[in-house]
């Protein structure tokens, strides 16, 4: 049984999701005012009932009273009883010795009960029997001489069947009433979202990003609107971004595809005349080589600094508790590997930070290596970590010529290549992906100009504690 109200509910309740928003507000209005016409009903009702009940109880009373009265002056056994005209009170009177008289034509009347026959007996002066519900009956017994009056009275249920059947009609009207007034008021409290459904539709539709919601009516619908705009704006933004970085993407490929393609066609052409080995000579083969080695390692570069600037923050890397000094030792190990003529020098301390690990070593490695390209020979590119205050600081410094005035503003812009720096192998992507990703963990990245000369790039992200078997350590120096 439990199992198939269970299902029930269920399926009601599968209907009910399934329901418009209007239809919910319908449905909502009409059983409300049912329920309020029904609970006023039930009250109505018992009020009435107890009005009329006290209204015949207290017409009994007087009734009995007078009949009291003319029976003490007359006799029981000789005060005139009219005969039943059909309707109205019944009388009966209880003699001396326990029979009844009643006038005539009068229906049979149930039998004197016990306690009304004490009544008769002087056990107490009057009684009054509510047997309404059970035989129709309402008795008033009252003490009269030697015996005693009563005075009955016919329930009568037709006012209250006639209150409700008018209670009923006024009901079915009010629930079909509010059932239209609740549609109307959803109909009209919805219109602006069914504009806003519209105008989203459209939107997506068209492709329109530019075409922003009317923001009309206040409070929730105006939040809901301005909302939406938000949203078309930073889609907006998103599509431009994704427009940029394809134009600008297409700029840089240009130029080492140009040259490979030309390099290349050289070789193909050389070889079809089988002039390959004897119109170049080894010194310009080698350089040819080479170049075309530099050009595709470029372009591989490129891919990837495009393919993880493209991501954006999205990283199936997971976030874990790490020492900063062993993240900045193994991007210089591996910048040493790649520019075996460039020195590193490290003065790292021990610094716990929350953050990806790869992530983090990428962004290092492109600081290193920016450092090292513009790094004279026998000047190292200096890497310094340590705490300040709540802080993990690290800096890449080196020796160069340094960064001007003027390009300070735009150094991790994507795709920025100062002047001085177009001669030299890069996309510009290096530094932009550094601030993407310090940025990403809660931190900033930023540039001055060095004490040497050169520049200076630093980065602060937020330090973490140490897990407890390394605070014991915390502090040690690498160099």
């Amino acid at each position: 049984m439990s199992r198939l109200v269970g299902r029930e509910q269920r399926r009601l309740s599968r209907w009910w999701r399934r329901q418009s928003l209007r239809s919910r507000l319908t449905v909502i209005a009409a059983t409300a005012i049912a329920v309020s016409v029904f609970v006023a009903f039930q009250v109505a009702s018992e009020l009435m009932d107890q009005k009329l009940r006290d209204t015949a109880e207290t017409q009994l009373r007087a009734d009995a009273r007078v009949l009291a009265t003319s029976a003490q002056r007359a006799g029981l056994t000789q005060v005139q009883l009219p005969p039943y005209s059909g309707s109205g009170r019944l009388v009966r009177l209880i003699l001396p010795d326990g029979s009844t008289r009643t006038p005539a034509s009068q229906p049979a009347l149930p039998a004197v009960s016990e306690r009304a026959g004490r009544v008769a007996q002087g056990a107490s002066s009057d009684l009054l029997e509510s047997t309404d519900w059970n035989d129709g009956y309402r008795i008033y017994t009252l003490r009269a001489v030697d015996g005693a009056v009563q005075v009955i009275d016919l329930a009568d249920d037709g006012p209250i069947n006639q209150f409700g059947f008018g209670m009923l009609l006024i009901g079915l009207f009010c629930v079909v009433g509010g059932a239209l007034v609740g549609r109307t008021v959803a109909r009209t409290g919805l219109a602006p979202i069914d504009r806003l459904t519209a105008a989203a539709v459209r939107v997506a539709h068209t492709q329109d990003l530019d075409a922003d919601i009317p923001n009309e009516g206040g409070g929730e619908i105006r939040r809901l609107s301005q909302a939406i705009n938000d949203m078309l704006a930073a889609l907006r933004e998103s599509r431009q971004a994704q427009r940029l970085l394809a134009e600008d993407a297409a700029h840089e490929l240009k130029t080492p595809l140009t040259s490979l393609r030309l390099n290349i066609e050289l070789l193909i052409r050389l070889d079809r005349r089988g002039t390959l080995g004897t119109a170049l000579s080894a010194e310009s083969r080698t350089r040819l080589l080479n170049d075309l080695g530099a050009q595709v390692a470029e372009l591989s570069t490129l891919a990837a600094e495009l393919t993880d600037l493209a991501r954006g923050d999205v990283s199936d890397e997971s976030t874990e508790l790490l020492d900063l000094a062993d993240v900045v030792v193994a991007a210089a190990t591996q910048a040493r590997s790649r520019m075996p003529d460039i020195e590193v020098a490290l003065d790292v301390t021990s610094v716990w930070v929350s953050g990806r690990p790869a992530a983090l070593r990428r962004a290092l490695l492109n600081l290193i290596d920016n450092a090292g390209k513009w790094s004279p020979p026998h000047q190292p590119v200096q890497i310094r970590l340590r705490t300040e205050d709540t802080s993990a600081v690290l800096e890449v410094d080196d020796a160069g010529p340094g960064i001007d005035d003027a390009d300070v503003p735009r150094v991790f812009d994507r795709f920025y290549r100062a002047d001085s720096a177009r001669a030299l192998p890069g996309s510009g992507l290096g530094l932009s992906i550094v601030r993407r990703v310090v940025h990403a963990h809660g931190g900033r990245a930023t540039v001055v100009r060095s004490a040497r000369g050169g520049a200076l790039l630093r980065v602060d992200l937020p330090a973490a504690a140490p897990p407890a078997p390394f605070a014991a350590t915390e502090g040690t120096a690498v160099r």
